[in-house]
């Protein structure tokens, strides 16, 4: 029993310190095309010298508003022992506001849609309803911030869909979006779990497990195509990015490969990485991730914290 804990706090950890690792690999190559990313292997928190990168000044080994936001999500969870929406939602508007969970308190890096969605909630309008709704509202920003709530989580799958579900509200109100983070968190508990196909498994679960009838079914099928795998390349969009992050964990058998091919795919590099990271740490546990990274990420004062009294959870 005592070894079994041990798996799990190390893949526990692993997640979250995956999708911060992926997080800030990604930072300096955000926005550039595939074909002007480094080779893979050359891909590390500093880029090769004469690369463009992007947010010149943010040191490396700095994640962004992706970490910043799960961070946020899981101090929420572990200080009302549940997803209390107007809390997590006024731990949003502290970190846009006053660096809340951010590294030295500097947000560098906010989608339009995640900053329209907070200036709604400072304007007065419940977290509910604050996050725009309409399909071309289907940014990657509540996908991305999602998994600590499958870390967390210790009931059944109907409710761990219907809660990721309900944490992408503040920001992102589509269904396709609550669809994806709830496919993404039953991911992740196959990951968990240790089940031998973790994708395929939490597809079954997705379906046999209420998901049908949470969401509208138009949603659920568009989300479950297979054949948006032919089309993931590494953009902000939330199938996109749900697809190129379940590309770059197939396709590679290590944590530092994952997060290196999920980079690669170039555009949104730290959403990528950070989602496939995250999956990543859980298949790989915290020992699979290099220690040059682990050792390299900055703000461990923030997240450590956090994840002892998840483990200690």
């Amino acid at each position: 029993m005592a070894t079994a804990s041990v798996d799990r706090q190390q893949r526990v950890s692993g997640g979250l310190i995956g999708l911060l690792v992926g997080d800030a690999l990604g930072v300096p190559y955000e926005f550039h095309p595939p074909e002007s990313i480094p080779p893979a292997d050359l891909i590390e928190f500093s880029p090769p010298p004469g690369f463009q990168r992007a947010h010149v000044g943010v040191p490396p080994g700095t994640w962004s508003d992706d970490g910043a936001q799960a961070l946020v999500l899981l101090d929420s969870l572990l200080a009302c022992d549940g997803l209390d929406l107007a809390h997590f939602a006024g731990g949003l508007r502290r970190w846009l506001l006053e660096g809340f969970y951010a590294v030295n308190r500097s947000v560098f890096d906010i989608g339009a849609q995640t900053s329209t969605a907070l200036n709604r909630l400072g304007a007065g309008i419940p977290p509910e309803s604050s996050g725009p709704s309409d399909e071309r509202h289907n940014g990657n920003g509540s996908l991305m911030r999602v998994l600590p709530l499958a870390l967390w989580h210790r009931g059944d799958d109907r409710e761990l869909m219907a809660l990721a579900a309900r944490q992408s509200l503040p920001t992102h109100g589509h269904p396709r979006s609550q669809v994806a983070c709830a496919l993404y968190c039953l991911w992740a508990r196959a990951a968990l779990e240790r089940r031998p196909d973790p994708w395929s498994s939490a597809v079954s679960r997705f379906r046999n497990h209420g998901g049908l009838d949470l969401f509208p079914g138009a949603e659920v099928q568009l989300v479950l195509d297979p054949g948006n795998a032919a089309s993931a390349r590494g953009t902000g969009y939330v199938l996109d990015t749900l697809w190129s992050a379940k590309e770059a964990v197939e396709g590679t058998t290590s944590f530092e490969a994952c997060v290196r091919h999920a980079v690669t795919l170039g555009h949104d590099t730290d959403t990528t990485a950070a989602v496939a990271g995250g999956i990543a740490g859980l298949l790989y546990r915290t020992d699979g991730i290099p220690g040059r990274w682990r050792d390299g990420l900055r703000g461990r004062d923030l997240f450590e914290p956090l994840l002892a009294q998840l483990c200690d959870r």
